[in-house]
């Protein structure tokens, strides 16, 4: 009888992986490129806030706990041999009885629905700073990872197929790959951007627009003292009741003209460089 119909034999795990690096070479020397296995150190599958908020996110979702632990197994044995990310797609390749190939479309990000991701992550002087270091503070990374409105995809956004034949709408081997989309934003969050097909740094243009940066700077309480724009720009700014000049230590509070003047200075500055770091959690 046709395997077609019935299972494959059980291969184990370390026949899989030898058979699966042969293979994996001899794809990359065709394709001319080094494939991007995901490696799992010990069992916990990510460490950072993206990689976590992945996962988590994966897991709410009812039409896929059945297969997840399956795909937790798998790619933490390494089964997953190469995943690349790019916009709306995840090209993989899975090590199983044979080598698998697995593609997962997601749709990008509707203009509207980032229009308000943006728009609410520009709602506080505290997290335009954080942006313009380079960062994501946490108020940003949660609206980010909100379900539903935030950046990660719902169900009806991913469409998935595999090469072997389980013809379950989520088999091992997507899971496996599911779960190293987690992995790989553990190192490259700015992935999650390529995926929807957003920019990030849009969020600095968005947080620093006039209308949002003066409604950041009605309530800025504390934050505007200058230990923290020091901090943040390398800077002195003018003392507003002596019309000195002021240090850190003194913890004076800037004009905000002189605040809207050196943010947009640098975000003119950050615009021109690539990569937005997520904080470790």
């Amino acid at each position: 009888m046709s395997w077609f119909y019935r299972w494959k034999p059980y291969v184990p795990v370390a026949q899989r992986q030898a058979n699966a690096k042969k293979h994996a070479e001899k794809l990359a020397k065709k394709q001319g490129r080094a494939m991007q296995p995901i490696t799992i150190d010990g069992r916990k599958i990510a460490h950072t806030f993206w990689g976590e908020a992945w996962c988590e996110n994966l897991e709410r979702y009812s039409d896929y706990e059945n297969r997840l632990p399956r795909g937790r197994t798998y790619v933490r044995n390494g089964s997953v041999i190469d995943l690349v990310i790019k916009r709306g797609q995840i090209d993989a390749l899975v090590s199983g009885s044979e080598v698998y190939t697995v593609k997962i479309n997601i749709d990008t990000l509707k203009p509207a629905h980032w229009e308000r991701v943006k728009k609410d992550c520009a709602c506080s002087i505290g997290s335009v700073m954080q942006l313009l270091t380079g960062k994501f503070d946490k108020d940003v990374m949660e609206r980010l990872s909100r379900q539903d409105d935030g950046l990660f995809p719902n169900p009806q956004e991913i469409k998935m197929s595999c090469s072997c034949p389980d013809w379950a709408g989520l088999c091992k081997h997507l899971a496996a790959v599911m779960y190293g989309i987690g992995a790989r934003l553990d190192v490259e969050p700015e992935l999650l951007f390529t995926l929807r097909d957003v920019d990030h740094l849009e969020l600095v243009g968005q947080a620093v627009s006039a209308d949002n940066l003066d409604a950041a700077l009605q309530g800025d309480g504390d934050t505007l003292k200058g230990q923290d724009l020091g901090a943040v720009f390398g800077i002195e700014l003018s003392d507003e009741a002596s019309g000195g000049t002021a240090t850190v230590a003194k913890k004076t509070k800037p004009r905000k003209s002189e605040v809207k003047a050196e943010v947009a200075k640098q975000a003119k500055k950050k615009t021109k460089k690539k990569g937005v770091r997520a904080k470790k959690k």
